[in-house]
């Protein structure tokens, strides 16, 4: 059995009871299936504890809690922000310094400490756009990013991964020497020429699915360590 990290046994051990959902005819079946999911779900209670804007938030943080890569001082660049859970953690981790800079194309609304961008990330002007906002190199590309589903496991999965190919390029072009790449993918993660650059490019590289990631979903997170620099990669 695979061992919690130290967040998830505080939180899966801090709400045990259940709540039960009375049907209505109403309410759709699914709706329902959503509602009780939500309500017996430990990191949506602990979220809003916390006051982090989504359950996502702890992704990150056990992702740190493994790799130890968040802390004191960081430049980061968090792709697909909203609603701002991954922001407001790797804010707290810089304990006020450092630099956080968040895109998405959905409004996030203000979090103190980062610089937030309303932007499709696709769209071509938008990584130019990132790097005039960035005071130095970042040390840390992170990507929450997923396409909108269509309900055709291939198609939704190609486009996932155009996603993926789009952060880790631009992470390749913004990255300090030493810096890290994170992208949530699907699946059985990255493949094929993508998986062989990065681990051309980068000290590690490795799949990891946190706790907070729900047992019935597909997505994993690709974690690219200790990047070799441009330079490096040119020769």
């Amino acid at each position: 059995m695979k061992k919690l990290t130290k967040s998830a046994k505080e939180i899966t051990g801090r709400h045990a009871l259940s709540v039960r959902v009375k049907t209505s005819k109403f309410k759709k079946k699914s709706s329902n299936q959503w509602l009780a999911r939500q309500l017996n779900d430990p990191y949506v209670a602990e979220a809003q504890r916390q006051g982090y804007r989504s359950r996502a938030a702890f992704k990150l943080i056990q992702l740190d809690e493994k790799f130890k890569f968040l802390g004191k001082g960081k430049t980061i660049v968090d792709l697909g922000c909203a609603p701002g859970g991954w922001t407001q953690v790797a804010v707290a981790r810089n304990k006020g310094r450092g630099q956080v800079v968040g895109i998405d194309i959905l409004e996030t609304k203000y979090i103190d400490g980062a610089t937030l961008l309303c932007q499709d990330f696709t769209d071509e002007e938008a990584p130019q756009m990132l790097k005039d906002m960035l005071k130095g190199e970042p040390d840390i590309v992170m990507s929450d990013m997923a396409a909108n589903t269509t309900g055709h496991q291939q198609t939704d999965h190609l486009r996932t991964i155009g996603l993926v190919e789009l952060a880790y390029e631009f992470a390749k072009e913004v990255l300090a020497k030493g810096g890290i790449f994170i992208a949530k993918v699907f699946q059985g993660g990255a493949e094929g020429e993508l998986l062989a650059d990065a681990k051309k490019n980068f000290q590690k590289v490795v799949h990891f699915k946190p706790d907070a990631s729900r047992k019935q979903s597909p997505e994993t997170y690709l974690v690219a360590l200790g990047y070799k620099g441009r330079c490096e990669n040119k020769a």
